[in-house]
C-alpha cells in the first residue's frame, strides 16, 4: 500500500517520565524527517519540555486543535488551533496547553543534513529505569523494545550501555557492534563513555572500539 492513515488518539501515548508524546515517525516508519505529537490534558500542562535544540534540529510546531501558549527564548506567544510556529536551532521553547485536550504536532530536521532516525521513542520507557539505576530491568525491557528494529543505531547503543551496567557483558558487545556497524559514529562515543567501564578491559570491547576486528 502506498499511503497509511491513523487517528491521532489512536497511537499510544509513551513517555521518559516528562511529557507524554505520541511516536508519529515510528508509527508510520517515516525514515525523511521527523514527526510527533504532543497533547495537554488540562488546561496548564506543560505540552512541549523545555529545549533550545542548539546546532540541532529546526522545529515546525502546528497546533491542531485547543490553544496553547509557546514559551520562545521568555517571549510568550499565544497559538489557537491552526497555528504555526517555526523555531530555529538555539532557541529555548517550551509551550503549554491553555485549553483542555490542545494538540500540538511537532516536526523537525537538521539544516543541511540527511534525517537519521534515532529511535529514542523506543529508549523513551527505558530511560526512567536507567535513571533509577535498575539496570537489569533496563536491559531486560531495552532489548525487548529495542532488538525488533535494527535500523536503529542510537537505540542499539543506549541498549548495550545498560547491558554494560547490567554486567551483561557479551550481550553489551553484541548490541555495541551492532550500532557501530549501523552507523561508524558510535565507535568514538564508546571510548570514552562511562557506561562501558564495567567492560572496558574485555578483549573484544577494546577490539571493537579500536576497529581492529
Amino acid at each position: 500500500m502506498s499511503y497509511e492513515v491513523a487517528q491521532l488518539d489512536q497511537l499510544e501515548e509513551i513517555t521518559d517520565g516528562r511529557c507524554p508524546w505520541r511516536p508519529v515517525r515510528h508509527h508510520f516508519g517515516i525514515t525523511a524527517f521527523g514527526v510527533n505529537s504532543w497533547t495537554g490534558r488540562a488546561a496548564g500542562d506543560r505540552i512541549i519540555n523545555e529545549h533550545d535544540e542548539a546546532d540541532e534540529d529546526e522545529e515546525l510546531y502546528a497546533v491542531l486543535r485547543g490553544r496553547a501558549v509557546f514559551e520562545l527564548d521568555g517571549e510568550r506567544l499565544d497559538a489557537p488551533a491552526g497555528t504555526l510556529v517555526f523555531v530555529r536551532p538555539g532557541v529555548t521553547r517550551t509551550a503549554f496547553a491553555e485549553e483542555p485536550e490542545t494538540s500540538i504536532l511537532a516536526i523537525g530536521g537538521s539544516p543541511g543534513k540527511a534525517y537519521e532516525p534515532h529511535g529514542w521513542e523506543l529508549w523513551a520507557p527505558v530511560r526512567p529505569l536507567y535513571d533509577a539505576g535498575d539496570y537489569a530491568a533496563a536491559a531486560d525491557l531495552a532489548r525487548e523494545l529495542i532488538e525488533p528494529h535494527p535500523e536503529y543505531a542510537d537505540a542499539f547503543y543506549n541498549l548495550a550501555c545498560c547491558e554494560s551496567l547490567a554486567g551483561r557483558p557479551t550481550d553489551a558487545i553484541e548490541h555495541l557492534r551492532h550500532a557501530i556497524d549501523t552507523s561508524p559514529r558510535f565507535r568514538e562515543y564508546a571510548k570514552d563513555d562511562s557506561d562501558f567501564d564495567p567492560i572496558r578491559d574485555e578483549p573484544a570491547f577494546e577490539e571493537l572500539v579500536s576497529g581492529e576486528r
